[in-house]
């Protein structure tokens, strides 16, 4: 193994109640929307794309309208997140300093172009991670992301963490073995390694 590829949100942090405040500060300026968004209603979007995302959170909205209020969302969503960022999960800066050591790092996430930079920002992680990817920038699904990752960077054996099926299936996709978060949000049908919190990692590698 020569790199170890991650997704974001629910295997390196949790950032849901900075996005659930910037959103729903949003929201309520719209009289369409009835109800204010809550922490379940984002836990049951984790790894989806977001045309996915507002599609679920907003079914009842014309697709004109709800273009607007995503973007409007995400838009506010980045202020969030470079002033108070999310949290961490334990040891993570701990544990990515020691595999930076011996592994090339990287992201591959579902979110919008200017998200993991907003992460970078806040936490100041990104001294650990070689290079990132997103369909916010390329237009592609997470696999392919990972992919462009492989081969932007000439990476022979990777392996990719996350912690839903759709994770699962991205690195399938790429054909590269499947370490499962099983402390994040989602839940998988299989996997190759299984860790239960982040420092597990260092027992893996």
């Amino acid at each position: 193994m020569d790199s170890i590829i991650f997704d974001l949100d629910g295997t390196i942090w949790d950032p849901i109640d900075t996005v659930l405040e910037a959103w729903n500060s949003r929201v309520k300026e719209h009289d369409q929307i009835t109800k204010e968004l809550t922490r379940t209603d984002f836990e049951g979007t984790m790894g989806l794309q977001m045309d996915d995302i507002s599609k679920k959170l907003f079914p009842y909205l014309t697709e004109e309208v709800r273009g607007h209020v995503i973007t409007e969302c995400l838009n506010t969503e980045q202020g969030y997140l470079k002033k108070r960022g999310g949290t961490l999960f334990p040891n993570v800066e701990d544990v990515l300093s020691k595999l930076s050591k011996k592994y090339e790092l990287y992201i591959v996430s579902n979110c919008q172009d200017g998200y993991i930079e907003s992460f970078y920002e806040f936490h100041n992680l990104d001294n650990y991670f070689g290079d990132f990817e997103n369909p916010g920038r390329t237009g592609l699904s997470k696999g392919e992301n990972i992919n462009l990752i492989i081969e932007r960077n000439n990476l022979s054996n990777p392996v990719y963490i996350g912690d839903t099926e759709g994770d699962l299936n991205a690195a399938r996709y790429a054909g590269i073995p499947f370490i499962y978060a099983k402390y994040g949000f989602g839940q998988v049908s299989e996997y190759d390694e299984v860790i239960e919190k982040f420092d597990e990692l260092l027992n893996l590698f």
